[in-house]
């Protein structure tokens, strides 16, 4: 049964090997044919048994090498599951078209973009406040003091009122309103809505078609979370950033821009935290909060993808598939 598989995948692999030389997508043969092998269908296996053991709510899951897709797991390619914040991974590469177009630079205080109107109800202290903090600082994390999550009836509002203790000093703290108001100034830099943007630069061009998001009640795109995407589209995201900004050979952002998001710009007690992205081993990982993962390791050549709904325990999750998948 286990050589079928590995037949299986073999032929696989050179079905797809053929599609991506007509594409030009070519690895070096003895490379392409090695990177079958390094997720063996038993270590796939494992960690679909422990899946089912643990009756861990996973809906599906993808492993991919050399680029091409060699095992998979569950629904992968039916319905959309939220994928809660990896849609603020999806939002850095917006801005990372936007810096490529030259409509934003990361080094300018967010001020410098967001709404005359609301800039101007602000209080000299709260500007004060504001006036250190540039689109990097956002994108980063590196911005203390922030609550998790916006609220109330004008979330804009909200973000800009907020007391913030140090805000001239670096330091890494999570929360949903730097990626809000990223998304806000992104839609005010380009004179267009930044979910209409997103469509037509990366989801269009990704074949990801209707998918559903949330905006606040100010009306823009909401890019902390709310994004919904199957298994196999998150992995779409996965490998557009695994080629350095290219998918089916069309550049959709900047190798320069991939690099920089991808790499540690503010430390932390995980590693490191790049352009909403997390660093992981020698790559990083686009993650939401319930196990929605998908795991860019350049040096292995491995993309690992899965969705999940583990309010508890996806910590656990993810250690199955370390220790299954990576060999940790």
């Amino acid at each position: 049964m286990e050589e079928m598989k590995s037949r299986l995948a073999v032929y696989t692999h050179l079905a797809q090997a053929a599609e991506d030389l007509k594409l030009g997508r070519v690895l070096p043969a003895q490379e392409a044919f090695d990177d079958i092998w390094k997720v063996k269908p038993l270590r796939f296996d494992a960690f679909v048994h422990d899946i089912e053991r643990n009756q861990w709510q996973v809906y599906g899951a993808e492993v991919y090498s050399g680029g091409q897709l060699v095992h998979s797991f569950g629904d992968t390619r039916g319905a959309r599951y939220p994928i809660y914040s990896a849609t603020k991974s999806v939002l850095s590469i917006a801005v990372g078209i936007a810096v490529d177009q030259g409509k934003l630079d990361l080094q300018r205080c967010v001020l410098d973009y967001l709404p005359g109107r609301f800039v101007s109800e602000m209080t000299r202290e709260q500007w004060d406040m504001y006036k250190s903090i540039t689109l990097h600082r956002l994108l980063s994390m590196s911005v203390a003091g922030y609550p998790f999550r916006p609220k109330g009836g004008s979330f804009l509002r909200f973000s800009l009122s907020c007391p913030l203790p140090a805000p001239e000093t670096p330091r890494f703290d999570y929360s949903n309103i730097p990626a809000y108001l990223v998304g806000v100034a992104l839609t005010e830099a380009l004179q267009e809505d930044a979910w209409t943007f997103i469509e037509r630069q990366i989801l269009n061009p990704l074949q990801i078609l209707g998918a559903t998001y949330e905006r606040c009640q100010d009306g823009y795109f909401y890019g902390a979370s709310g994004l919904n995407l199957s298994v196999n589209e998150l992995s779409r995201v996965g490998l557009l950033l695994y080629n350095g900004g290219l998918y089916e050979g069309n550049r959709i952002v900047s190798e320069a821009y991939v690099k920089m998001a991808s790499s540690v710009q503010q430390m932390n007690r995980e590693g490191g935290y790049g352009y909403f992205l997390w660093k992981y081993r020698d790559g990083f990982r686009v993650s939401g909060k319930w196990g929605q993962k998908c795991f860019v390791l350049p040096h292995e050549r491995m993309i690992v993808t899965y969705l999940s709904n583990m309010p508890d325990g996806s910590d656990a999750l993810m250690s199955s598939m370390e220790t299954h998948l990576l060999g940790k």
